[in-house]
């Protein structure tokens, strides 16, 4: 193959935070958010400050949006996920799968002068990303070795075939880091983590905490011509009610998937003013869950998980409280993703009394004030919208089947803290699934991803031999078939050991001002960056 550049009432909630959104009044606002932009600058919004702008060291939705436009990968993914040319102008696989060659394009420069080189590929993807990125790691540990042969061209030869591989190199999975600023270095304390250095469009220029961070034109881009704006702007505003009215006013010109509480969703859909693109985040199938931390006792017992799952109403949190942006999840692997099989799934259907009949068989019996168990419940920092509903419901559904829930929250680095350091009982988090098993699901089930200090890895400890042994067959399968047998298996075990909490998958809306063009080009959605972006 070659490849060349060619919870009370739904009402009235509605009412108070839906109208409050749009009727705010000046008053406590930033004065930026009645301000109007010039077309030469887009002005985003972040839900949250990022804990890093190491878009290695830690891939969440927040960090993609800000380090796609910095940070670039070797290829870009269209609709179809097929493979487009980008830092590597050309690529190509040997007829048994072993041995991918990349040729980079040769003119390519990080935004301090120096030249991007197969140094950086080697050093990025053999040590950086092994070590730091668990979804890269399923893929870069399978290579027996990855070295430069010259300066613009880097050979992957793998132990054995990995059906996924190529998918390694979508931006938000394998973004290219350069050797010359993080090698020898303490990856996680380098001081690059907060004035990043790519080889995208856009160069970062500073870093207001608790108010924006910006990016500014690389005059020396590669792609010639691009970028086409001269910044970009994005605006740390925590409350969805002030996202709302920004958006509203034209103050920003893009509200990312999680910017917007959904029950504001269908009053911007209808904005003559805006542009909805709804296949954005169609690259992550992204699912929300609960993590349980499966190291001690109830937690370690699948009918105790097993209650949890009845006494959640999940079509409740999808239609009710998360405004019918998504489905029900039930499978590991997200509904359109490759090898998702609904027949050999272990369903569970809201039903209280099966919850409390599993508690009573474990010994879990009603104690003073009805409580069997008490435990707590991380939550997502942001507590607006869906996630405050979510973890506002799951306290008053599992209190209803006896089960005594305290709430948590905390900032954004202490939450992957205590994800990576398996600080928690149970935890509300979301997970993507970036277009095949191998790459988004695995991390979470393999016996030898369970590494302390490394979030969204394996962190809840769960341990099956024979998951091992699907996932393995299912990422080197020759023939699609046998892949999907080992995949359909997989989904079996893992849905009747209820190994995770499955609760909905999302469907995520971006918005951008209908006087930008270009903004989105592919299912990979901000993660592959602003350069090509317009004024319309």
């Amino acid at each position: 193959m070659e490849l060349t550049r060619s919870l009370t009432t739904r009402r009235g909630f509605l009412q108070s935070v839906g109208g409050a959104a749009a009727l705010a009044a000046t008053a406590g606002y930033p004065e930026w958010v009645f301000a109007q932009t010039r077309s030469g600058v887009l002005n985003a919004m972040l839900n949250v400050e990022p804990a890093t702008l190491n878009y290695a060291l830690l891939n969440t939705s927040v960090i993609q949006s800000v380090c796609g436009s910095i940070n670039e990968s070797l290829l870009l993914f269209d609709w179809q996920l097929k493979p487009q040319p980008n830092l590597a102008r050309s690529f190509s696989v040997s007829p048994d799968g072993l041995v991918y060659t990349f040729e980079l394009e040769p003119d390519v420069k990080w935004h301090d002068g120096k030249p991007f080189t197969s140094k950086d590929v080697v050093f990025t993807c053999a040590k950086m990303l092994r070590e730091l990125n668990p979804r890269s790691r399923a893929a870069m540990d399978r290579c027996e070795s990855i070295t430069a042969e010259g300066d613009h061209k880097v050979v992957f030869k793998l132990k054995e075939p990995f059906n996924a591989f190529i998918l390694a190199f979508m931006a938000s999975t394998g973004p290219m880091m350069p050797a010359h600023i993080y090698e020898g270095t303490d990856f996680r304390n380098n001081p690059a983590n907060t004035a990043p250095i790519g080889t995208g469009p856009f160069k970062f220029a500073q870093w207001s905490k608790g108010n924006f961070i910006k990016l500014v034109r690389n005059e020396n881009y590669w792609r010639k011509g691009q970028p086409y704006l001269d910044e970009v702007t994005f605006r740390i505003i925590a409350s969805a009610e002030q996202r709302a009215v920004a958006l509203e006013t034209g103050a920003v010109d893009m509200a990312f998937g999680d910017d917007l509480d959904p029950i504001d969703v269908p009053r911007f859909r209808d904005s003559p003013g805006l542009v909805m693109v709804q296949n954005a985040y169609d690259a992550v199938g992204e699912i929300t869950l609960m993590e349980i931390n499966q190291r001690t006792a109830p937690f370690n017992d699948r009918r105790f998980r097993a209650a949890i799952m009845h006494a959640m109403d999940r079509n409740f949190l999808v239609d009710q409280l998360n405004f019918g942006m998504g489905r029900v999840a039930d499978s590991p692997i997200f509904s359109t993703v490759p090898y998702y099989d609904p027949k050999v799934l272990t369903q569970y259907e809201y039903s209280p009394a099966k919850a409390k009949a599993l508690l009573d068989d474990m010994g879990l019996k009603p104690g003073a004030g009805g409580v069997r168990h008490k435990f707590s419940v991380l939550m997502l920092p942001n507590q607006d919208g869906p996630w405050r509903r979510a973890g506002e419901y799951s306290k008053q559904a599992l209190a209803d089947v006896g089960l005594d829930v305290e709430l948590q929250s905390t900032d954004v680095a202490t939450f992957y803290k205590r994800n990576g350091d398996w600080d928690y009982d149970v935890m509300w988090n979301s997970y993507g699934q970036f277009g095949d098993p191998a790459i988004g699901m695995s991390r979470f089930f393999l016996s030898n991803n369970i590494r302390k200090g490394v979030p969204q890895t394996n962190t809840q400890g769960y341990v099956n031999p024979k998951v091992d042994e699907l996932l393995q067959k299912g990422a080197t399968a020759v023939k699609r078939e046998d892949a999907q047998a080992a995949y359909s298996e997989l989904q079996k075990i893992l849905t009747e050991d209820v190994a995770m909490l499955w609760m909905y998958e999302r469907r995520k809306p971006l918005f951008h001002a209908k006087k930008f063009k270009d903004v989105v080009l592919g299912p990979n959605g901000p993660c592959d960056g602003f350069g090509a972006a317009k004024p319309a």
